[in-house]
Order: C-alpha cells, then structure tokens, then sequence
C-alpha cells in the first residue's frame, strides 16, 4: 500500500516525533521565527527523511491524503486560512491530546462531525468527553528509549519531569511537588523548572540516560493526560510514584510496578522506602519495564496510526468515514 501524504502541527515535539515513526510523509507546517505551534521540524529530535518542513502560505498548493489536527485554534482556524475547501474537504482526524477541562464528564467536544475521525490517547480521556456525533478510537501512547539505556537507580533522590510547572496551575501539582521537596530530595527537569528552582530543560534524547540515574519518578499530576515522561521512564526499568488519577490508576499496580494513592502522605512514605531500599526500587523497575513493553511499544503505535490513516482514506481495502 502507497505512503499516504499527512498534513498536520507541531503541537507536542515529542509525541510527533513517535508518531514519525509510523511510515507516512508528515508536513509539519511552520512560520517563520517558528513561534508555538508552527516549529515544523524545529526542536533537537532526530526527524526522519519522511517530516518536511512546511511553510503556511505554500500549504494551499500541495496535495495531501489526510489532515490531522491537534488543537483548537487548527481547527476554528488554520483550516480556512491556509487551506482551499478542497482540502478541507479531505479525510480528517482530530487528535485530542487532553481530557475535558471546564467539566470532567460534561464538556462537549469542539468537533463534532460524523465525517471527522476523533483520536484520544488515553481510555480515560475518550471516556470522560462528550463526543457527540464524531466517531472515535483510541490510541494509546508508544515510546521509544534508547536499548543501551537501562535504570540505574543509584542516585539517591527523586526525579519530577514537567514543562513550565510552575505555571500551569494545581491541576498539574506543583503545589504537591513543592510539599514533596520540603521532605525529601527531589530534582526538577523540563522547561522553565528553574522558576521553582530546578535544574532545566534536558534534552529529549538525553532524557531516558539522566533519568535512569535516579531512584524513582515522582508525578505530582492530578488531573491530566498519561505523560510521555512517564511511560519513557517505565521503559528504562525506573519505577514510578503517582497519584491514582485518570489514565494512571490504569498504567501503574501499587506495589507491583510503582506506587499509587490518592493519600498524599502515603506516596511520600512510599518514596522514602524507595530511598531506603535499591533492591525494591529495582524490583518495581523491572516491572514497570514489562508493563511499558507490553502496552506502549512503538510498533503497536505505529500499526494503530497506519490502520486509522488507512481507515479514514480508505487505503485499507475498505472505505472512507463515511
């Protein structure tokens, strides 16, 4: 079957780069400055030959066999500034990355459209917003981490990985991680961490070898999508410390593979038993390795976004949404 043509945004850098992966041509629009949103090919992952740089204005003039959109202002948007109405007309996906915000089970969704294909990323997520009339499907994360990268755990303190936390309210908790630091040794990457004294950004390839140095990852999320973060750190072997919210309570067995409340204090015993013992620490890493391999591979990613591009352009032997 032929490489199909995919239009869409660089809305989260890491997760277009595991979506590359799947074996379409990607035309990631851009403008110049590459401000939020239109970075096209920016960022320091290693893009492959099939992600091509698109700037808005040449967007009309191109073919493509599918749109996939990734955030509001895409679709109220960017489809009727940068695109003809034949393109518009073309198979469409919506890729929702979050769960509903101003309501957690009665937000309707902004597409609503029989003819729209609707993707969540967690069961969580499609579960809590009102779809209405668009047809929908799940497709769960797929990660890759480096095979010469395995944990190491014998930094004796905690990891939190987070872009702009202090930013972004009690939904993300760095109220709960600034609780946690207060007790016990804990470190914070991702962008602007320095805001809540932490150490900074690391790069995405770099990220699985910093973090596997540490002892365990702590999530101080309430009330939000399953991370990459954490999925990648699972990968490694590295076990996880995490509220019992969303999609987590799914991804996480406590005392299995990590530990998982809703009881603040608990969690916070629970990691200094992880201080405490290697030997545990490596235990639930090994399982948590099991879990990320058997759910979130990459090349279960990869064939459910070639059978949802297939399905919507009927490539696959069948037809379109109707």
């Amino acid at each position: 079957m032929r490489r199909l043509k995919i239009l869409t945004w660089h809305t989260h850098g890491s997760y277009l780069y595991y979506l590359s992966q799947v074996p379409h041509d990607f035309f990631v629009v851009c403008k110049p400055g590459r401000p939020p949103g239109y970075g096209g090919r920016a960022g320091h992952f290693p893009w492959g030959d099939n992600v091509h740089d698109l700037p808005v204005e040449a967007a009309h003039a191109q073919e493509f066999d599918c749109i996939l959109f990734q955030d509001d202002h895409q679709w109220e948007e960017d489809q009727f500034l940068f695109l003809t109405a034949a393109q518009r007309a073309l198979p469409r996906i919506y890729l929702e990355h979050d769960p509903p915000r101003a309501h957690p089970t009665d937000t309707p969704h902004l597409v609503d459209d029989p003819n729209v294909l609707l993707v969540h990323v967690t069961p969580f997520n499609a579960l809590m917003w009102d779809n209405r009339r668009t047809p929908t499907r799940v497709i769960e994360h797929g990660v890759l981490v480096p095979e010469s990268v395995r944990y190491l755990g014998a930094l004796e303190r905690g990891l939190v990985i987070s872009n702009h936390l202090g930013r972004r309210g009690r939904r993300m908790g760095p109220d709960l991680f600034l609780q946690a630091r207060s007790q016990l040794p804990l470190d914070l990457v991702g962008m602007a961490a320095e805001e809540l004294d932490g150490i900074g950004e690391v790069q995405h390839a770099q990220l699985p070898g910093f973090a596997a140095r540490y002892r365990f990852l702590f999530s101080p999320i309430r009330y939000s999508s399953l991370g990459l973060a954490v999925i990648e750190a699972m990968m490694v072997g590295m076990p996880v410390v995490a509220l019992a919210t969303a999609e987590m309570a799914t991804v996480i067995d406590d005392g299995a593979n990590g530990f998982i409340d809703t009881r603040v204090e608990r969690l916070f015993d629970c990691m200094r038993e992880l201080l405490r013992s290697p030997s545990l620490a490596r235990d639930l890493g090994q399982a948590a390795r099991r879990r990320a391999q058997e759910r979130f591979s990459i090349e279960r990613f990869s064939a459910d976004w070639d059978a949802a591009f297939r399905h919507v352009t009927g490539t696959a032997g069948g037809g379109s949404v109707p």
